[in-house]
This record gives C-alpha cells, sequence and structure tokens, in this order.
C-alpha cells in the first residue's frame, strides 16, 4: 500500500514535501509533523556512523537502516542508494533486496561508483549517459512492483556542466524508463533548477533537494513544475547542534539544572517508543 501511495503521491500534480531520516525515531518525527514521505538518507545514515559520504558504508549497512526506518512509519520511504553501489548486475541486486523490505521508491544518481557527496570538492566526475541509462532500465526490468519508483538523479550540475547537458541526461534518462528526474545544484539560488523546468520538455515529475538555496519558497517550486522537495539532511543537522549544546552546558555547569525546560521530556520518548502498547505477561512465575 504504501508503494502504491508514492506513486499515486508522484503523479498527482500535487508538490510533495519529503524529510530525510536516519533511523526509525527521526522518521517518527517526520511523519508526525506532517511530511508526505521519508528519504532514507545516505548523508544522514553515513554521518550516525561518524563516515564521509563516500560509499564506505556498504548497501547492507544502508539497507538495514533502510528497514528500521521503513517499519517505523506508515508512509512511503524513498532510499538514496547513491550509484547503485557498482554497476548493472549491482543494480539489480539493489532493487531485489530494497523492494523485499517493503521500499516505495529507490535513487540513483549519475556518478561512477564510488560517489562521493555532491557538496565535497569540484569538478565530480559523471557516468557516462547510456552506462547509467542501462541501470535504471535494469531497475525497472528487475523489480516486481510495477509501482515502486525509480528516481534518476543527475548530478551534471554539481559537476559544473551547463544546461543543454543536465537536458541531454534527463531525456536520455527518461527513455530508459525513469519515474522522476532529481535535478540537483548547489548554486546559492534556485536559478539552475528554474533554467531547467523551463526548459525540459518531457513527461517527467521534477525532484529537488534545497541544501544551498534555503530560501526557496514552495508556491513558487510548485509553480515552476517541480513536485518533490527532499529535505535530506536537516535532520541530522538540527539534532547534532541541539545535542552539542546540550553537551556543552553539563560539562560547564556539572548538573543539567539549565536545559531541563528545552530538552524532550521522558514521557514524550515513552510515547513515540510506544511503551503504552507494552502488554503485562499473564503468566505466573
Amino acid at each position: 500500500m504504501k508503494t502504491e501511495n508514492l506513486r499515486s503521491l508522484v503523479n498527482s500534480g500535487k508538490i510533495m514535501k519529503v524529510m530525510g531520516a536516519h533511523n526509525g525515531l527521526s522518521a517518527k518525527l517526520a511523519e508526525n509533523a506532517g511530511f508526505d514521505a521519508i528519504w532514507a538518507s545516505g548523508f544522514e545514515i553515513a554521518a550516525t556512523y561518524a563516515v564521509p559520504d563516500a560509499n564506505i558504508l556498504t548497501m547492507t549497512e544502508n539497507l538495514n537502516v533502510a528497514h528500521l526506518i521503513n517499519k517505523s512509519v506508515s508512509i512511503p520511504v524513498i532510499c538514496d542508494c547513491d550509484s547503485g553501489y557498482g554497476d548493472i548486475n549491482n543494480v539489480a541486486h539493489m532493487i531485489k533486496e530494497y523492494e523485499s523490505i517493503g521500499i516505495s521508491g529507490v535513487c540513483i544518481e549519475d556518478k561512477p561508483f564510488p560517489k562521493l557527496n555532491s557538496f565535497l570538492g569540484e569538478g565530480q566526475e559523471l557516468e557516462d549517459i547510456e552506462i547509467f541509462s542501462e541501470k535504471i532500465r535494469i531497475a525497472q526490468e528487475t523489480k516486481k512492483n510495477k509501482d515502486m519508483v525509480v528516481i534518476a538523479r543527475i548530478e551534471a550540475f554539481i559537476a559544473g556542466k551547463g544546461l543543454s547537458e543536465v537536458l541531454k541526461r534527463a531525456y536520455a534518462y527518461e527513455k530508459a524508463g525513469a519515474d522522476a528526474l532529481l535535478i540537483h545544484s548547489k548554486k546559492k539560488d534556485v536559478s539552475e533548477i528554474y533554467d531547467f523546468c523551463k526548459s525540459y520538455k518531457g513527461d517527467l515529475p521534477i525532484v529537488i533537494v534545497p541544501t544551498t538555496y534555503p530560501d526557496v519558497n514552495l508556491g513558487m517550486l510548485e509553480k515552476h513544475g517541480v513536485q518533490l522537495v527532499i529535505y535530506a539532511n536537516h535532520g541530522i543537522r538540527s539534532s547534532v547542534n541541539a545535542m552539542q549544546e546540550t553537551f556543552k552546558s553539563i560539562i560547564k555547569d556539572g548538573n543539567t539544572v539549565n536545559i531541563e525546560n528545552s530538552i524532550t521530556s521522558m514521557e514524550e520518548i515513552f510515547r513515540l517508543q510506544g511503551t503504552k502498547n507494552l502488554k503485562k505477561p499473564t503468566y505466573n512465575m
């Protein structure tokens, strides 16, 4: 049902708000806040292991976290699967594994394996268009549920290429069978995204990640044809900031008096854990 719901949302023509998560609790908080879907964020998951977002973690490690996230929420989960963890055979294996745990959508990017986070360095290498198109075709051929969404993430702007290269890749990936296109940009404004939206004449939903252009307005994005907005890293960034402030305060003060009113109560954590659903054993010892 989650997968069918995601397909319906993607094709609805209405803008979807998707929040990045790195574990079951962060996913549940996003669902409670009213987001339409969860992004199992490769960056956030890597951060929880305290390793770089550079394919240091294996597919299985990411898959295990995605499974926990998916079990924690009733809304669809889209998984950040980097560049597919290898060649077309790895992509086929990836699709089987993620589909087997009920994941509703996957996103793969057109960079070679191992990938590097899009905001690190300059002039990142792009995958050959035909090689990546074959990954998209294999993904679609492998999945058993036709409603599972396969998003093709285009990194040409990240690599310093122009609009013509982005459009060439967009049409190639659409022809290969992608269900949506994630257009990534690290400019401080939304101009590259708007240029693409204006120039793209295909039929696929457009997905964006507004990390470097935070002032973008959802209403304006919708007017330009954007259909999915992924807040891919804001959960981990806000939680790290909060924990750092709390830890510093405890070290400074030698007690927790000054933070008790700013941290979550134990009762709220119990609620999020579903503690009230615990059952008492009926047997006698």
